[in-house]
């Protein structure tokens, strides 16, 4: 038995190249380094004096400032190269949070949160982008994966060991945060031999080889879906703690255990669910992986207890191993080696635009018509969702016939 799920493991990591998995090591050591964006908001009121209305706005630049970086970073991408766009950076993000905590005045804050966002963001696409072009096609959606599996593990590990510097002092996370970025800035240079190689050059040309996202009428329509599925799963980090401990009646802790049983299923299972994929119709396990988001949370008010609750996090957390991944490798094989980075800046951008929006429509609706009206609502949306792009594929299946 042991020797078979072994065996499941190894055929699902199987076919990746070494770049890749340099690749994941840049992405979790960025995760992992997020503790400072975690403790911000403690560290301005507790620290600097900031009141909490203060401290939010400071929070709300970081992702204004996240949008601005992705779609920058998918620009310079197909300019001077995603591995130069990912050193660039680490190297300004490492500068930066240590400039930040020697920082009193809420004004260069400010400035310096966006900025730093800017900069941390434009990573996302460039990473996206050199995982598409260094997988061989028929492997992207693993690499997609792969790059998962790293913010999760390094998102994971950041707030515990951020929890423990802020213990002692909060100038520690500015610190450990800026030179990990310049530490891993230093080691992909050092090992990163290989110029980037496009692997999509030697298949057969397609009729997204060298077109411009702008004029891709199915993606453009496909990014308002990323939008408004963003906006359903950010519910995690806005109204879902807040219901869980109101309504359901669970401390922090045991929120902390269910948002850890998110993290243990895409660990232990996403790679196994991408690898079983395989071949299959990515266009058809997209539109799924909508309807399931909104399932998970619409759920939530027909039951009570944490087992219950533990259910829908799996409903849900289904939908995101799904989704993401997916849509990375369906947007990519739309890419040509000229337009890939635009393609994933884009991608990265309209994510970005519901960690945003989310946040303030979650709780204005949970805040004005109840929490049931917002968890049922998201389950519409998920089924909208599932309608609209089970049309929008039909689109697509029509262009793959004429390639």
């Amino acid at each position: 038995m042991i020797r078979k799920i072994t065996s499941l493991y190894r055929q699902a990591y199987q076919g990746l190249p070494s770049q890749a998995w340099i690749l994941f090591s840049v992405l979790l050591i960025n995760a992992a380094g997020m503790m400072v964006l975690f403790f911000l908001s403690l560290y301005l009121t507790k620290q600097l004096g900031f009141t909490v209305t203060q401290a939010g706005r400071s929070i709300s630049i970081f992702g204004i400032g996240s949008l601005a970086g992705a779609f920058l970073g998918g620009w310079l991408s197909d300019k001077i190269g995603s591995t130069n766009v990912q050193k660039l950076s680490l190297l300004l993000s490492g500068i930066l949070y240590i400039w930040l905590g020697q920082l009193r005045s809420l004004w260069s804050i400010g400035l310096t949160i966006f900025v730093l966002a800017a900069a941390s963001g434009l990573l996302y696409p460039a990473n996206s982008t050199s995982m598409a072009r260094i997988c061989p096609p028929e492997i992207t959606t693993k690499g997609f994966a792969l790059n998962r599996l790293a913010n999760n593990i390094g998102a994971t590990i950041g707030p515990a060991v951020g929890g423990f510097l802020a213990l002692r002092n909060y100038g520690l996370l500015f610190w450990v945060d800026g030179l990990t970025c310049l530490a891993a800035v230093i080691l992909f240079t050092l090992i990163w031999k290989r110029p980037e190689q496009h692997l999509r050059t030697k298949t057969k040309d397609k009729i997204g080889s060298s077109r411009s996202p702008w004029r891709d009428t199915p993606f453009l329509l496909l990014l308002p879906m990323v939008v408004i599925w963003g906006c359903v799963f950010i519910q995690l980090f806005a109204t879902f703690p807040l219901y869980m401990r109101e309504v359901y009646g669970l401390a922090e802790n045991r929120i902390g255990q269910l948002i850890m049983i998110n993290t243990l299923l895409i660990v232990g299972l996403e790679m196994l669910l991408i690898h079983w994929i395989g071949k299959r119709s990515l266009t058809c396990f997209i539109a799924v992986s909508f309807f399931l988001t909104g399932l998970g949370f619409a759920l939530m008010p027909f039951g009570r207890g944490f087992l219950y609750a533990a259910l829908t996090v799996a409903v849900w957390t289904f939908g995101e191993m799904l989704s993401m991944p997916l849509l990375g490798s369906l947007i990519a094989s739309r890419a040509g080696p000229k337009s890939m980075g635009r393609y994933m800046g884009l991608f990265s951008f309209a994510f970005s635009l519901s960690m945003i929006v989310g946040p303030v429509l979650g709780t204005s609706v949970y805040g004005r018509f109840g929490p049931t009206t917002l968890w049922l609502g998201c389950g519409v949306t998920g089924c909208f969702l599932y309608v609209a792009f089970s049309l929008l594929s039909r689109n697509l299946a029509a262009e793959e016939k004429k390639e």
